[in-house]
Formats: C-alpha cells, structure tokens, sequence
C-alpha cells in the first residue's frame, strides 16, 4: 500500500507518511512492514481496509489537499503462509 500526499507545500511528504502509520498503532492485530516506498500491511482484510481509510484521513488532516492511495490485496486461501514462509520460499528458488 502507498499513500501520496498532494497538493502539499513541499516535495518532501515524510511528516504527511508519518501521520499515516501513526494510525496503525491503533490497531495493534495488524503487523506492517515500511520500506521507503511502501507499507506492507498484514491482518485480517476488513481491519486492514478500516486502517487504511483512517490513514488517509490522516494525511487530509495533516494538509495535504489531495491523496493518493494504491492497494495492491495478495490473498491465499488455500492455506496461511507467514511472511517469512513467504521470502524463506522466494530465497529457496533464487538458490536454484
């Protein structure tokens, strides 16, 4: 997921992404991972759908006049796979 403040003062959106993850500590079921371009959001899909509408909210609040969100939803249902099974597998064919 990737949350874009526009219609801002600045280049700079750090303090606007900030506000953004400042609502996940709200929702403590949820795991997230944030890397410089995104936040990996993991949990059960009506929690994480809720946190991201607050998340955006935030970000208005903060000033931005627009904001742009991107969501991209991997679900498995055949069985639970951890985000470490996740990478252990990836690691495991990039060895092949």
């Amino acid at each position: 997921m990737s949350i874009t403040p526009l219609g801002t003062k600045s280049p700079s959106v750090s303090k606007y992404v900030a506000s953004a993850l400042k609502v996940l500590e709200k929702y403590p079921e949820l795991k997230y991972e944030t890397d410089p371009m995104f936040t990996i959001i993991y949990g059960e899909k009506k929690r994480i759908f809720e946190a991201i509408l607050e998340m955006q909210e935030a970000v208005f609040k903060k000033g931005a006049k627009r904001v742009s969100t991107v969501i991209k939803i991997d679900e498995r249902r055949d069985k639970k796979v951890s985000p470490e099974e996740k990478l252990k597998s990836l690691k495991k064919w990039m060895k092949i």
